[in-house]
Order: C-alpha cells, then structure tokens, then sequence
C-alpha cells in the first residue's frame, strides 16, 4: 500500500525529468505563461491555485526585479502553532533578497517544499529554466 509519503516522494522525483518545455500554457486572466513542469505539478498535487498566485504575486514583483523565486514551505506542527498558518511563500529575486512573503492559514498542498521561478512572464520549474 503506497503511503502519502511515497505519494509526496514519487510527486519531488518526478518533477526532476522536466527540463526545458515543450509547450507553454496561459492563464488568461492575467496573461502569464507556465510550462509543462509546471502544468505536471498542477495536475498531480490539484494545485492550480498555487500557479494562479504565484504568477499574480511574482508578476507584480517583477519591477523589483526581473527574476524571482519562489519558495513554497509547508510548515510542521509546531512552526504552524508558532506562526499561525499552514505555508508560507516567499518572493525572493533569486540573490535571497526577500520581495514579499504570504501566509496561508490552510493549504493541501502535498509537498514540504518547493522551489519555482518566475521569468520573463512565465513560471516554471529551476530545472525547465
């Protein structure tokens, strides 16, 4: 029986086969792009609301600069007692500068960490860049 565990560790591995993207994606809204990695990810976890924020959040950083990463952190037990909230993201320019962080009370998002960048208008994956 696969436990959530090897569900979360199958989910990290399978993300490193994506490098590069074939084909982009768009949400139109905001009209910003995200890659094949990113779309993998969205699917497997049910995180679309991930690239949904972090697109709208990353794109209004990016007169603070025009790279930025982001880093999603599922917090244990007692660091979630402690801050109040489930995750935490920060916005960073990818020199540990921090733009902006966001609290989130509840989040299913599987994995206890992650990192993504956003770039020229698109987010996608540190190994699709």
């Amino acid at each position: 029986m696969e436990t959530m565990n090897d569900k979360n560790k199958a989910l990290q591995e399978s993300l490193q086969q994506f490098c590069g993207t074939e084909q982009f994606f768009q949400l139109p809204l905001i009209q910003t792009r995200f890659t094949d990695g990113i779309h993998y990810l969205a699917k497997k976890a049910g995180c679309f609301w991930l690239i949904t924020d972090a697109s709208v959040i990353a794109k209004s950083l990016m007169d603070k600069s025009y790279f930025i990463t982001i880093d999603v952190k599922r917090l244990s037990k007692s660091e979630s007692q402690q801050k109040g909230c489930e995750a935490i993201i920060n916005y960073t320019d990818g020199n540990e500068t921090l733009l902006e962080t966001h609290r989130y009370n509840v989040s299913d998002f599987p994995l206890d960490e992650l990192r993504l960048y956003f770039v020229n208008n698109t987010l996608m994956l540190p190994s699709e860049y």
